[in-house]
């Protein structure tokens, strides 16, 4: 089955459209939505009901720290951030607020493990930013394929033996062989906020019957997401970030 992971959607409903429409025209047969769903954008409830429609037909999803904030407060965001949390606030109905608060932490569906932050403690959201981390979140997931997102990077870690892990940077639509006798960990990078300096949405493809990932940019209309930060009176920072990919 082909999976198309799409982390980190965060309220950009156009780079989701963008992400889900060109891995179905590469054979996707199902979507795993890795967490924070809302937070930074403007279209939290745009988001949620194509996320909840597509649970419905058989996607999996997982909660995010920002979707958990949006009924438990989160000390440790940043002002622009917590703007963006009440708007969603504000904006999702009480049905959208049902779903986000009924998405599991982690989901394993052998031999794949779907988490937003680490498999070593979900409910810490620690970032996996290094070879040691990533090495705690495989042991920890106890499947041949771990995937998730929190750090808006686009990553593949993989076992080297005695508790290690190594990465690899991945190239935009190049296939790379992932076979099972390996333990590997695929950061998605972000749907709705890239922070490398493009702009680009970001999602991987996972086909496991030819045990090969594939990473992606996918060209939208960042500035009509950004029209709908400005638009919303969400702090100006937000809408500069999804145009520069900051």
């Amino acid at each position: 089955m082909r999976i198309a992971l799409l982390a980190d959607v965060h309220a950009n409903v156009h780079a989701l459209e963008a992400c889900i429409a060109h891995a179905r025209d590469r054979g996707a047969e199902r979507l795993a939505f890795l967490g924070d769903l809302v937070g930074y954008g403007a279209d939290a409830r745009e988001v949620v009901g194509i996320v909840s429609r597509e649970v419905e037909r058989g996607a999996v999803a997982i909660k995010g720290n920002h979707d958990e904030a949006v009924q438990k407060s989160q000390g440790y965001f940043n002002e622009a951030a917590t703007a963006a949390i009440d708007w969603a606030r504000r904006t999702l109905t009480p049905e959208d607020t049902r779903f986000l608060s009924g998405l599991p932490l982690i989901v394993r569906e052998d031999p794949v493990t779907f988490v937003h932050a680490s498999a070593a403690a979900p409910e810490r959201w620690d970032y996996v930013d290094g070879s040691s981390t990533a090495a705690r979140c495989i042991e920890a997931a106890g499947t041949p394929y771990t995937f998730c997102g929190h750090v808006h990077d686009q990553v593949l870690y993989f076992t080297t033996g005695a508790g290690r892990a190594s990465a690899f940077v991945p190239t935009s639509g190049a296939p790379i062989p992932v076979r099972s006798h390996r333990r590997w960990l695929a950061i998605a990078g972000s749907v709705g906020q890239p922070r490398d300096r493009n702009p680009r949405a970001a999602y991987a493809l996972f086909d496991g019957k030819r045990e090969e990932i594939t990473f992606f940019r996918v060209d939208y209309d960042a500035h009509a997401a950004a029209e709908r930060i400005r638009g919303s009176g969400l702090p100006e920072s937000l809408a500069f970030r999804v145009e520069l990919g900051i």
